[in-house]
């Protein structure tokens, strides 16, 4: 381990310290400053869509020691829309949130909106999810829309290759973010709004490598792995961020979007990322399941009906504290919203938690030991803790 002292100059948003490296592997311990303060990485963003992580306050998510969160340009941009938010006083005033926030800018809905919208040269016209109006969204409108928001950090616009796809289609995706990424890089920002570009380039090593080259050629002010968790199997998907890491600089911020699983998180940052965003522990919490440090627990299941234990056992947050599993499971089979809520505040507990422990584990040189412990641990993908419970 090779833990650095602090800097003792001023820091302007966009600096980047590396505080410790983990010698078994490419993980680090590090931290980001933005516009609403420091970020200590690794970490994980809770996913706030619309402006609001589902079912929590701002003020629960920030006590739980999140730093920053997440938000999607696109979806802000159809409804209430950018000039609303800007008038209410930007994005961090409107939804509450004190801490930093970074906003995709709408490359992941060309994947995830495929069926209703048309890719051309200069953007892709979408058609609204909301009211089915057509809309048209380009490098230049997601810039000023993110920059209207006020987002700490803005992605640019990119083009996320389905999986499968032929290399053809994957040569054109890369050239098309590539070119984009240059006109986003050309436009105004925010005061103090970081941007950061996105290797894509499907699961072709050559392809990825050529566009973190290029993007790093642009210096931006961190990097994302794109195009990965879109379907492909987990051997892919880690290779595709490796192959992404790669080539990019040590010295900038790395941030793996939409992979969320404990399991493929941990490996990732042994790889080298620094920044995650998933919708997994509120989605699967507000379908009935609970996450834990070493599987997942479907509240649901008629095993808990009477069972007075709490999700995980030791575990310290607000639902584990104060309610059982057969009271949990009661909620979810009477559609009670409360149930939904309380196992949210778990699992994002959980995440937070984990994240905590493996920057202390990093900058104690035990990354290597904790990583191992975990593999050994983990039950995800295999009989969950249902089985475990008679």
């Amino acid at each position: 381990m090779v833990l650095q002292k602090e800097t003792m100059e001023p820091a302007a948003p966009g600096t980047f310290e590396i505080r410790a490296n983990d010698p078994e592997s490419s993980a680090r311990r590090g931290r980001l400053l933005t516009a609403h303060g420091w970020v200590e990485t690794p970490a994980f963003m809770p996913v706030g869509t619309r402006g609001a992580i589902k079912a929590m306050e701002p003020d629960e998510v920030a006590a739980m020691g999140y730093e920053m969160i997440l938000s999607n340009a696109f979806h802000l941009h159809c409804r209430p829309g950018e000039a609303i938010v800007e008038s209410l006083g930007g994005l961090h005033r409107f939804m509450g949130w004190s801490g930093a926030i970074l906003t995709d800018s709408g490359g992941y809905q060309v994947f995830s909106l495929s069926k209703i919208r048309k890719i051309q040269p200069n953007g892709v016209v979408f058609q609204s999810p909301y009211d089915g109006a057509w809309t048209f969204l380009g490098p230049v409108e997601a810039m000023a829309i993110q920059r209207r928001l006020g987002s700490d950090i803005a992605m640019i616009f990119d083009e996320c290759a389905p999986y499968p796809c032929t290399r053809d289609y994957a040569c054109q995706s890369v050239k098309r973010t590539l070119e984009w990424a240059t006109l986003c890089r050309e436009q105004p920002r925010a005061a103090g709004q970081l941007v950061f570009g996105i290797v894509q380039g499907g699961e072709w090593r050559d392809l990825r490598e050529q566009c973190a080259a290029a993007l790093t050629d642009l210096q931006f002010d961190g990097y994302a792995v794109g195009g990965v968790s879109v379907g492909e199997p987990e051997p892919v998907l880690l290779r595709g961020i490796e192959d992404g890491v790669r080539g990019l600089p040590a010295t900038r911020p790395r941030y793996l979007m939409g992979v969320g699983r404990l399991s493929q998180m941990i490996e990732a940052i042994a790889r080298g990322v620094d920044l995650f965003d998933c919708v997994m522990p509120t989605r699967t919490a507000r379908n009935g399941t609970a996450l834990t440090r070493t599987g997942r627990m479907v509240v649901k299941a008629a095993a808990f009906r009477s069972d007075d234990q709490p999700i995980e056992p030791g575990c310290v947050c607000p639902t584990c504290k104060r309610f059982s599993r057969g009271y949990l499971r009661h909620l979810m089979n009477v559609s009670e919203m409360l149930g939904g809520r309380l196992l949210t505040v778990h699992n994002l507990h959980v995440y937070a938690g984990w994240m905590r422990d493996i920057r202390e584990a990093l900058e104690a040189g035990r990354f290597d030991e904790f990583r191992k412990a975990f593999h050994r641990d983990w039950t995800l993908g295999k009989p969950d803790l249902n089985s475990k419970i008679k």
